[in-house]
C-alpha cells in the first residue's frame, strides 16, 4: 500500500504559518519578478484567480477582496518542506520525496481501518509539528494513491484522508475522475483519449491492453495496470541524480552592460557547481544563453547560446565560472537590453569516474579541497559569504521581490521575537 501526502496550497500555507492574520484571507504567491500567480489559497481560487495568470490583470480583484500578495520566498518554502519531510520520515519505513510538497510513503501490512487511523494521525501530526495542512490518499498503487489524494482534498467532511481499498469504491471514484486529471496524462494525451471516447479514468482502465500499449506506449500500459491495482511504479527512496542542471533568472531590470551580465552568469554558474557537488557529479559541457525581452517588440531583439566543452569534467566553481564567462563574452552584443540569462551544465558523470586529459593537466585535488572549504563556510555562515569576485556585490539586476516575506526560519535577522 502507498500513501501520498500532499501539502495543501503549500506556498500560501507557508506564509500563513507565521502570520495568523492571514487565516481565511485570500493569498496569492507570485513568480520571479512578481510576474504571474504560482500559488493560491482556497479563498483566492474561489475568487476566480487562475494559476499562471499575470498579476496585473487582477489588480482590481486583489484590492476589492483584500488579497494578500507575496513574492516567492523559496528559502522559506524549501526549509518548511524539509521540516514536513523529516516529520513524514519518522512515520514510515520507506519514503519517496516526489516534489517540494509531495511524498509517497510505504504503509503495507495495515488493515483498511488501520490505514484510515494512520492517515488521520499523520495529518494531525504534520499540522501540529509544522503548521502545514496536508491531504493524504492511500491505495494499492501510486497512481491510485494520486486519485485518492485528489478526492481527499475535496471531501465534504474536511477530514483530508481518503483510503481506496475496496474494488467498488475504486470503480466509483475512477468513473467520476476526468481522464485529464490522471497522473501522467497531459493536455495532448487527454484530447487524444477523448477523441476515442475515453472521458474518465474508468474508461481508460477498461480499454484493451494492446490498444493502450500501441497508442500510449509501455508508459500508458503501466498507467492502466496501476489503475487496475497492479503496482508497476516502485517507491524510489533514493532520489535520482539529475542528468542536466539549469540555473537561470529573468532580470529585475533590463541589463545592457557586459560587466553586469558577467556578475549574473557567474552567480548562475556558481549555483550549478554547488548542485553538482551536492549530487557528487561533474560536468563536461557548459551552456550559456541570454536573450532580450520577446514581449517588447518595440525594442531590438537578440538571443544566442554558446556551448563550452571542458577538457576535464569538473564540479569546481572556478572552472565552471571560467567556462561560462568565456561563452558569455563570445555571444554578448552591445546595444541590446537583455532580460534573461542562464547557465546549463550537462554531460554529467560521477565525480569518482572522471576521465583525465593527458594534454591538459589539472590539480583537481586542490580544487576539491577549496570547494569543500567554501561549501563548509557558506553552509554555516550563509550563502555567498565566500564567493567568486566576479559575482560582485552591487546587483542591480537581481529579481524584483517587492512583496517578499521574512525568511522566518533561515535568517537570524528574520527570526520571530516574542515579548513577555
Amino acid at each position: 500500500m502507498f500513501a501520498l501526502v500532499d501539502c495543501n496550497n503549500f506556498y500560501a500555507s507557508c506564509e500563513r504559518v507565521f502570520d495568523p492574520r492571514l487565516e481565511d484571507r485570500p493569498i496569492v504567491v507570485l513568480s520571479n519578478n512578481d510576474g504571474c500567480v504560482i500559488a493560491r489559497s482556497n479563498e483566492a481560487k474561489a475568487l476566480g484567480i487562475a494559476m499562471g495568470e499575470p498579476a496585473f490583470k487582477k489588480e482590481e480583484v486583489y484590492a476589492k477582496h483584500n488579497v494578500a500578495i507575496f513574492s516567492s520566498n523559496f528559502a522559506l518554502y524549501g526549509d518548511m518542506s524539509q521540516r514536513v519531510m523529516r516529520t513524514l520520515a519518522q512515520h514510515s519505513a520507506a519514503m519517496e520525496i516526489y516534489s517540494i510538497d509531495e511524498a509517497f510513503l510505504e504503509c503495507s501490512g495495515l488493515s483498511a481501518d488501520e490505514l484510515d487511523r494512520f492517515g488521520i494521525h499523520l495529518r494531525k501530526t504534520v499540522k501540529q509539528w509544522t503548521g502545514i495542512p496536508v491531504s493524504i490518499g492511500v491505495a494499492p498503487t501510486k497512481t491510485l494513491a494520486k486519485v485518492a489524494n485528489h478526492i481527499a482534498k475535496r471531501l465534504p467532511d474536511n477530514s483530508g484522508v481518503c483510503v481506496l481499498t475496496k474494488e467498488e469504491t475504486i470503480e466509483y471514484c475512477l468513473k467520476k475522475l476526468p481522464v485529464e486529471k490522471l497522473w501522467g496524462v497531459g493536455r495532448r494525451y487527454a484530447l487524444f483519449l477523448r477523441s476515442w471516447g475515453i472521458n474518465t479514468a474508468w474508461d481508460l482502465r477498461r480499454m484493451p491492453e494492446g490498444w493502450v500499449k500501441e497508442n500510449m506506449t509501455v508508459v500508458g500500459l503501466r498507467l492502466q495496470k496501476e489503475l487496475k491495482g497492479e503496482p508497476c511504479i516502485p517507491l524510489e527512496d533514493q532520489p535520482q541524480k539529475k542528468k542536466e542542471i539549469c540555473t537561470s533568472r529573468s532580470f529585475g531590470t533590463m541589463v545592457t552592460e557586459l560587466d553586469e551580465l558577467k556578475q549574473a552568469v557567474s552567480m548562475y554558474a556558481t549555483r550549478c557547481a554547488e548542485k553538482l557537488r551536492t549530487q557528487n557529479s561533474c560536468t563536461n559541457l557548459v551552456n550559456v544563453f541570454l536573450h532580450t525581452n520577446p514581449f517588447r517588440p518595440d525594442l531590438p531583439q537578440y538571443k544566442n547560446v554558446r556551448l563550452v566543452r571542458l577538457p576535464v569534467a569538473s564540479n569546481s566553481t572556478l572552472n565552471i565560472v571560467q567556462a561560462a564567462l568565456g561563452g558569455l563574452r563570445s555571444i554578448y552584443r552591445a546595444g541590446y537590453q537583455y532580460k534573461k540569462a542562464g547557465v546549463i551544465v550537462s554531460g554529467l558523470v560521477p565525480s569518482n569516474t572522471i576521465q583525465y586529459n593527458l594534454f591538459h593537466p589539472t590539480d583537481e585535488d586542490r580544487h576539491m579541497r577549496l570547494m569543500s572549504a567554501m561549501d563548509t563556510v557558506n553552509d554555516r555562515e550563509g550563502r555567498d559569504v565566500l564567493r567568486i569576485a566576479e559575482q560582485g556585490f552591487a546587483r542591480r539586476w537581481t529579481l524584483r521581490q517587492e512583496r517578499l516575506s521574512p525568511c522566518y526560519t533561515t535568517r537570524w535577522a528574520d527570526f520571530m521575537t516574542i515579548s513577555v
